[in-house]
């Protein structure tokens, strides 16, 4: 067989010269479709051992807490760090991705970002922990916007919806992350000893995967050279912000309250308390490893659309009927509306071409990411006036606001 070297050819094989040198004997869509699965497997490894450096700190904090003699006052104070890492470096890491590409970036961010996991265990005073925190968000940051372009180039590449998955892959590891800190606990391993494991897999991870990533494309219509510093913001990526900005502030008031909505106002005791929390983080995989074909066959609009009813209705189930079924029924409503709103939310930046995917994803995620910061403790002033009851009922409005923004997104796709 006479191998053509068709334009469409040489973009998909250039990935992986392994794929240019093979056999032309196999044929060409075989070796085509290879590529991009090796592509996506790559792409989904950088979400993983992203989710699994962030939930091996996570699964550690009581120990580090206890080692360090922290109040839990003083503890709550020094996480607020790791946020404010992120949030400082939001512009900064947009600029780096769009000016070096995001397959150059990943090439050091997760290795930095393991580092930075493994100089938390060696603090031992709580600057240091507050200055490592701080260094963890950064490089955390550095991590997110690299790989959700990459995430957006893969999906590109296969022009169907798969950016779902990919977050999928950073809830799994949640999961891994949180199963490997309680062994480690329980065989009395140090965290210093836990995250330089869980370091050294994910140098290992990121030198074995970063050759397969893609190069990012550039926008058909390059923006002006010369802006304004105060610019008003593009309207599509506003809207998307603030979708975003309520989808996170209901991730956060699960993370952060479920387990207390159990315990204060379900009545749940003993390992019950948690049965909240497990409903809505197995609902939220689940439904980012099967939202992909959800999307494909119903489009992002109408299922980002039905995502906020169902965040709404959960919400209000657990709220009128706060019993333990009930409760967990609603919570699950919950977990699948948020698995892929903010995934489809990343997706519909390669539709645009006004921006380039990098400078998108960080506007973005500068405006989401204050509502993860602010929904839990807007939850903690009502519940305080009030009660978590009501703190509930007001974030199913935000599912409600979820609804009504996608309704007015000129995209339908």
């Amino acid at each position: 067989m006479r191998f053509r070297k068709s334009p469409e050819a040489l973009y998909f094989c250039s990935f992986n010269p392994v794929v240019m040198a093979a056999s032309f004997n196999t044929p060409l869509d075989l070796r085509i479709h290879s590529t991009k699965v090796r592509v996506r497997i790559a792409v989904s490894s950088f979400y993983f051992f992203q989710g699994l450096c962030f939930a091996s700190w996570a699964s550690r904090i009581p120990d580090i807490k206890t080692a360090l003699a922290l109040s839990d006052g003083a503890m709550g104070s020094i996480l607020f760090a790791l946020p404010a890492g992120q949030m400082c470096t939001m512009p900064v890491s947009g600029y780096l991705v769009g000016k070096y590409g995001s397959k150059n970036i990943m090439h050091f961010s997760l290795p930095l970002y393991s580092l930075a996991m493994v100089l938390l265990s060696l603090c031992t005073e709580a600057w240091q922990l507050a200055a490592a925190l701080f260094l963890f968000g950064v490089t955390g940051n550095l991590c997110n916007i690299s790989v959700n372009t990459q995430g957006v180039n893969a999906e590109r590449m296969y022009r169907r919806p798969i950016m779902a998955s990919f977050h999928g892959s950073w809830s799994l590891a949640g999961f891994t992350g949180a199963l490997v800190g309680l062994l480690a606990g329980a065989l009395k391993l140090t965290p210093t000893y836990h995250f330089a494991v869980i370091a050294t897999i994910s140098f290992i991870a990121t030198y074995a995967n970063v050759k397969y990533l893609v190069g990012d494309t550039t926008p058909k219509t390059p923006a002006p050279v010369k802006k304004k510093f105060f610019s008003k913001p593009d309207p599509f990526i506003l809207q998307l912000g603030i979708i975003a900005f309520f989808a996170m502030s209901c991730e956060g008031a699960m993370f952060d309250w479920s387990g207390v909505y159990f315990r204060d106002i379900v009545g749940a005791e003993g390992a019950w308390t948690s049965l909240g929390y497990a409903c809505f983080m197995f609902m939220m995989t689940a439904g980012r490893f099967i939202g992909d074909k959800i999307v494909a066959r119903t489009g992002k609009k109408r299922i980002m659309q039905f995502n906020g009813l169902l965040i709404a209705a959960g919400l209000l189930i657990a709220v009128l009927f706060p019993y333990i079924p009930t409760a967990a029924f609603g919570f699950l409503l919950v977990g699948f509306g948020v698995s892929t709103n903010v995934p489809n939310v990343y997706s519909m930046v390669g539709q645009q071409q006004k921006m380039s995917a990098s400078a998108a994803l960080a506007a973005i995620a500068s405006i989401s990411y204050l509502g993860f910061l602010l929904g839990p403790p807007l939850i903690g002033y009502i519940s305080e006036l009030l009660n978590l009851r009501i703190s509930y009922a007001f974030v199913a409005l935000f599912g409600l606001m979820i609804t009504f923004m996608v309704t007015r997104l000129k995209v339908i796709k």
